[in-house]
C-alpha cells in the first residue's frame, strides 16, 4: 500500500533514459536522466503537459525557440507540438501528464 521508491535517486546519467514512475488512467509521470551533451530527439506530448528539473540544466526547444530551465524550475507545454531537449549539464527531470 505504501511504497518508497528510490528510481529517480538511482536511474544513471547514460545518454536518454526515461523510466514510467507512475501509470494510471488520468494521469502519468515520467522520469527522464538526460546525460551532459545528449539530446531527448524530437517527438510530441500526447496530452498537456508539465515539466520539472530536479537536477542539472537542460535546454527546452520548441516552436523555434530555446528555453534553459534550471534545477527546481518549472516549464508547461502544450500537447501535439513538436519538441526536443538539450542537457547542458547531466539532468533529471520529471513529465507529468
Amino acid at each position: 500500500m505504501y511504497t518508497i521508491n528510490s528510481q529517480i535517486k538511482n536511474q544513471e546519467y547514460n545518454k536518454l533514459q526515461v523510466n514510467k514512475l507512475v501509470k494510471t488512467e488520468v494521469l502519468e509521470i515520467l522520469n527522464i536522466s538526460l546525460e551532459k551533451g545528449a539530446v531527448f530527439p524530437e517527438h510530441i506530448a500526447p496530452t498537456d503537459a508539465q515539466l520539472i528539473v530536479l537536477e542539472g540544466e537542460i535546454i527546452f526547444h520548441i516552436n523555434g525557440k530555446s528555453y534553459p530551465i534550471k534545477k527546481q524550475q518549472h516549464f508547461s507545454f502544450p500537447k501535439e507540438v513538436p519538441h526536443w531537449v538539450s542537457a547542458e549539464e547531466n539532468s533529471k527531470f520529471l513529465i507529468i501528464r
